[in-house]
């Protein structure tokens, strides 16, 4: 047997590999240019940068869990049952002039997964995308109709005295910043007239893109620490402007009066009188004992748990017998706060349907728990929107499918 001289045979070696690419990871240049760098890891702060993006969101919108550190919500006692009388969807759907058929609305509206309750009875369910009863998704901004249900809660506790006082005599860290002089009232009704644009111009990022990178994708800040600086756009009250900062705060303020974190308080006020059949979760915008719970749009549920909590709506805070928010909070919560001259105005955290009874819990790309107390109907759709859509199309026929679905009567 030869002897083989291993020195020249790792010169070749060593050869070979200086002519060969450099491989590793990279983190995203928008990612890195904005706000300190993170721990992280860089894999997983690129997959946060691209959890919205076509092609992957019908996966990404149902495994946050992969993606985040995360606080769970922790279903107990006894499940709520959903009776089931499921019909063939036999209506048809206005939208654009054309007469639909709803057999497409799925498809054409990127759909996961969908339920329609009248009369309490669930008449139509379906899964989509290898989604499955369990299969927990993602809320988006449905979160915040959850965190002002909350601060019903508080307010039914006693615990806040007065919606009308100043955010700020519950949160003094806030009083450096905009915040001061703001009522919660206003805070809920996204009339607080802090300045702080819903706009995500990551090549010019203002502080809400900013925030989205530093809080959620590095987890390098908490998520609500911009509200102690905020500047001033408008007088308190005089104008609405959705802004998910507004809800970051309910959020601070709940933690505070109730000294307890925002999943537990939710836990046993909310999500076990309910009768959830899971777990619920919140990300988190940090490590384990120290990120905070995203309660601006950051709240994962089963699509039947946000069916329960769309009928405890329509029952004026009730499930089953049982209160878990007063009628009164309902009502003014799903009342418009505007002048309904737009197709939707916004209550206390859920959109109206302007000149109906109608409102919706409504999140990012395509999540909804729609109630009409006219008709007792509640859908629930869970989505994905491509960005690269018309938006404003795809809601429009959503909301065309809605009011269609919400005036059929199903065979008995």
């Amino acid at each position: 047997m030869p002897i083989i001289n291993s020195k020249p045979l790792l010169g070749a070696a060593a050869a070979v590999a200086l002519s060969l690419p450099v491989y590793g990871v990279e983190l995203n240049p928008i990612v890195a240019s904005i706000g300190a760098e993170s721990s992280v890891p860089v894999a997983i702060q690129n997959a946060r940068w691209h959890m919205n993006d076509k092609g992957v969101n019908t996966l990404t919108f149902r495994s946050m869990d992969t993606l985040f550190t995360t606080r769970k919500v922790a279903r107990s006692g006894q499940v709520t049952p959903l009776e089931k009388n499921e019909q063939p969807l036999d209506f048809k759907y206005e939208f654009n002039g054309q007469q639909l058929d709803p057999a497409d609305f799925l498809d054409r509206t990127y759909t996961n997964a969908m339920l329609i309750m009248k009369d309490d009875k669930i008449v139509y369910e379906n899964y989509l995308n290898y989604s499955k009863p369990d299969t927990t998704f993602m809320g988006w901004s449905m979160t915040k109709s959850v965190v002002a249900i909350l601060v019903g809660i508080a307010v039914d506790k006693g615990l806040i005295k007065d919606i009308d006082a100043d955010v700020t005599k519950y949160l003094p860290e806030l009083k450096k910043g905009a915040y001061k002089g703001v009522t919660i009232r206003q805070v809920l009704e996204m009339r607080s007239g802090v300045d702080y644009e819903e706009s995500y111009d990551f090549a010019k990022p203002g502080i809400a893109a900013t925030n989205h990178v530093e809080a959620l994708v590095k987890n390098v800040v908490r998520f609500v620490d911009v509200a102690k600086t905020i500047k001033r756009a408008h007088k308190p009250g005089e104008v609405f402007a959705y802004k998910t900062i507004d809800t970051a705060v309910l959020g601070l303020l709940l933690e505070r009066v109730t000294g307890q974190k925002l999943a537990h308080f939710m836990a046993e006020n909310l999500w076990e009188p309910l009768g959830a059949e899971h777990d619920g979760f919140f990300i988190m915008d940090g490590e384990p004992g120290v990120g905070r719970e995203f309660s601006g749009a950051g709240f994962n549920a089963t699509l039947r748990d946000f069916a329960r909590f769309g009928k405890m709506m329509l029952h004026g805070g009730e499930i089953d017998g049982r209160r878990i928010v007063s009628e009164e909070w309902v009502k003014a919560a799903s009342k418009p706060a505007g002048d309904e001259h737009e197709v939707v105005d916004y209550g206390y955290q859920f959109w109206t349907v302007s000149h109906t009874p109608a409102y919706s819990a409504i999140g990012l790309q395509g999540q909804f728990v729609f109630v009409d107390p006219s008709t007792n109907t509640v859908i629930v759709k869970l989505s994905y929107f491509p960005l690269d859509v018309d938006e404003d199309m795809l809601m429009g026929e959503t909301f065309g499918f809605f009011m269609a679905a919400s005036h059929w009567k199903p065979a008995k």
